[in-house]
């Protein structure tokens, strides 16, 4: 395990107060992510909700992280949030978020405590996804991943994630232009695009409380 330097105290009510009072979005987000997002929103976006959940574990906060399936059509392989598209008859993102949880890795969604919610992120595979945060106390009932969609679950000290000296800010060539994406690499795991994007904006959410 990657040793975490982040040493704020953060609680539940820290995050809620936070969350509940959200500073404009460009003084969240890079220019370089802002003119992403902007892009993102030129096109048709079919709304989504992901569940960043924090777990009190007793040796300090965890985040829940899921790794998809390889034969997954899209981001097949990548470690997200658990989450997925809205449905019908769904009446908001936070029950979007909690029941494609339940669905994904067993979550009851009677133990999720909603924080609030960070800023909608858009995608460039044509989603606009709202994160929900939430804060679940153990025990939890153990995590049943669906097979066909994900591999494995774990879970990242909230410290680690909170300490930006973890956030990379990474660049590749793809489709003929250059990318720019943050990462956050956890001993094997490499946390990156849209989730490490959402973390970032988290952190500096709950840094800007401080």
């Amino acid at each position: 395990m990657v040793a975490a330097s982040y040493t704020w105290p953060v609680d539940r009510d820290d995050i809620r107060a936070r969350l509940a009072d959200l500073p404009p979005l460009e003084d969240l987000l890079t220019a370089d992510d802002l003119e992403k997002q902007r892009e993102a929103g030129r096109a048709v976006l079919r709304p989504a909700a992901v569940l960043l959940l924090i777990v009190n574990r007793a040796e300090g906060p965890t985040v829940v992280f899921t790794q998809r399936t390889a034969h997954l059509p899209a981001h097949a392989g990548q470690i997200s949030f658990p989450g997925g598209r809205r449905e019908e008859g769904d009446p908001d993102a936070e029950s979007t978020a909690l029941r494609e949880s339940h669905e994904e890795v067993g979550l009851d969604p009677t133990r999720v405590e909603v924080l609030g919610r960070l800023p909608a992120y858009m995608t460039s595979t044509g989603f606009n996804v709202i994160p929900i945060v939430g804060w679940a106390e153990p025990p939890l009932a153990d995590w049943r991943p669906d097979p066909d969609e994900v591999a494995d679950v774990f879970e990242v000290p909230l410290a680690f994630l909170l300490d930006a000296g973890n956030h990379k800010h990474e660049s590749a060539f793809y489709k003929g232009r250059m990318r720019h994406y943050w990462a956050m690499p956890f001993g094997s795991r490499f946390i990156w695009g849209a989730t490490a994007g959402m973390l970032v904006t988290f952190q500096r959410i709950v840094a800007g409380a401080r």
